[in-house]
């Protein structure tokens, strides 16, 4: 019995071992990996896909000056008015331009010269309680104003080292570009003078201070061993002036973008099939337009093909027109070669073009010679009159 337990328990250990070693163990997180107040987790509404189609627009262009262009699906294409925003595009704007970008819920942001950002998501439905958007500043001076996402969910604001948790207000964000360079967030009044709230964070989730005065300010940079900061940002006068115009051109933008969104959707309800000729599907192929505009363009060759001049050349000539090769002509036509004529000249060998008809006028000088007239046949003789009877 003793022999039996030991090798009974021998065999327990030795299977655990085997067990340990079959399974790999956790892998560990990257120190630099954003957390949840970058990216929602796997069970949140923004990470269900089925909940925002990538296929479906989430905003429109509001306004533009100068030249910016989206970043879609590895392909560049040039924005104008009105265009539709789709989820994961990549804003961007040049030397000289700006651009004023209005989501579905209104909340709007316009960006300055050289400025780049990216929807990384966007879930919205009117009356929800489960909204939530995340934005992605790469680099520039992007001015933004908070709607209904950031009132009924969760709207959170992107720099390459801090996450701002955004409450309902109206803000501006400078990013030099790179990862260790100083970055400003500065909070102001909505245009009803409404002040919300900024809440900044590290890329790991640690909080480094809130904005709740307007005109207010954090400076952000990577302090002794990589540590995030923030420190309290003393805006001069120039700079507030400079910025309250910025935040001026954002709050325009919200009011266009309001009326273009509203347009836009109106058209896609009365149209459910329209499509943007701009946006592609992921394997790069066209729109649901694609197929139609194929059909279109082979109904254009097939119409190219048909030239005037061969449908009349299946079609009889009416009174004074000429005569086509392969069409019989009618009275008073002159004969073209291979074309019995009707009427007067019916059975008479055909002329080649240029040639004049027996009996027709002289032809001008130059012309060539006229063809003698043709003899006439001499009238039948007259029967004499019937002998009367002799009486």
């Amino acid at each position: 019995m003793e022999d039996a337990g030991r090798t009974s328990t021998a065999s327990a250990l030795a299977a655990s071992i085997r067990l340990a070693q079959a399974q790999p163990s956790p892998a560990q997180p990257p120190a630099a990996a954003p957390t949840t107040a970058a990216s929602p987790p796997a069970n949140s509404p923004a990470a269900s896909p089925a909940a925002a189609p990538s296929d479906e627009p989430i905003g429109n262009v509001a306004t533009l000056t100068g030249t910016a262009s989206v970043i879609r699906n590895q392909n560049t294409l040039p924005l104008k008015l009105k265009d539709d925003i789709y989820l994961n595009d990549k804003l961007v704007t040049f030397s000289d331009s700006t651009l004023g970008v209005t989501f579905n819920d209104a909340t709007t942001f316009n960006l300055t010269a050289n400025a780049s950002i990216a929807v990384d998501n966007f879930i919205y439905e009117d009356g929800g309680q489960q909204n939530s958007a995340l934005f992605d500043v790469a680099k520039g001076t992007v001015a933004f104003v908070a709607s209904a996402v950031a009132k009924t969910g969760s709207m959170k604001i992107a720099t390459p080292t801090a996450t701002l948790g955004i409450r309902g207000t109206t803000g501006l964000v400078e990013v030099n570009g790179a990862s260790s360079g100083a970055h400003n967030i500065k909070l102001y009044p909505d245009p009803d003078g409404h002040v919300g709230t900024i809440d900044i964070s590290d890329r790991n989730g640690a909080r480094l201070g809130t904005l709740t005065q307007g005109s207010s300010g954090f400076t952000i940079r990577a302090g002794a061993g990589g540590r995030i900061t923030a420190a309290p940002l003393a805006i001069s006068p120039q700079q507030a002036a400079r910025d309250q115009g910025i935040v001026r051109q954002v709050h325009a933008a919200q009011a266009v973008g309001r009326q273009v969104v509203n347009e836009q959707r109106a058209l896609r309800r009365a149209n459910p099939n329209r499509a943007n000729p701009n946006r592609t599907n992921p394997r790069g192929a066209p729109g649901q337009n694609g197929p139609q505009r194929q059909n279109n363009l082979q109904q254009r060759q097939n119409n190219l093909q048909q030239r005037p001049g061969r449908e009349l050349q299946n079609s009889p000539n009416r009174n004074g027109e000429q005569g086509r090769p392969g069409e019989p002509n009618r009275t008073g036509q002159q004969g073209q070669p291979g074309l019995p004529n009707r009427a007067t000249e019916q059975g008479r060998p055909q002329q080649p073009p240029g040639a004049q008809r027996p009996n027709a006028p002289a032809l001008r000088q130059g012309a060539g010679p006229n063809r003698p007239a043709a003899p006439r046949k001499p009238p039948p003789p007259r029967k004499p009159p019937p002998k009367g009877k002799k009486r």
